[in-house]
């Protein structure tokens, strides 16, 4: 089964993470099959997804974690309350 899951990078006490789609009897940080994006706690839980990505492995049957899930719903959200440009 494949997973949509934060993969952890950065150094001590300062991590970031990607969010991957990977194998999920694979380690948190092993061998990963797509690269879906970035979030970074400490910039102000910054967030780059690639929704369409996202979708598309949802779509062939991958499970999306509770964190993973959490960044889709902020990201929505703040999507939905940006203004328009006239």
């Amino acid at each position: 089964m494949v997973k949509i899951r934060l993969f952890r990078t950065g150094t001590h006490k300062r991590p970031t993470y990607r969010i991957v789609a990977i194998d999920h009897r694979r380690q948190r940080q092993g061998r990963f099959l797509e690269n879906l994006g970035t979030y970074e706690p400490l910039n102000d839980g910054a967030a780059a997804l690639n929704t369409a990505g996202i979708q598309a492995w949802v779509d062939k049957g991958a499970q999306i974690s509770p964190t993973v899930q959490s960044l889709l719903r902020k990201q929505a959200k703040a999507g939905a309350e940006a203004p328009a440009s006239a």
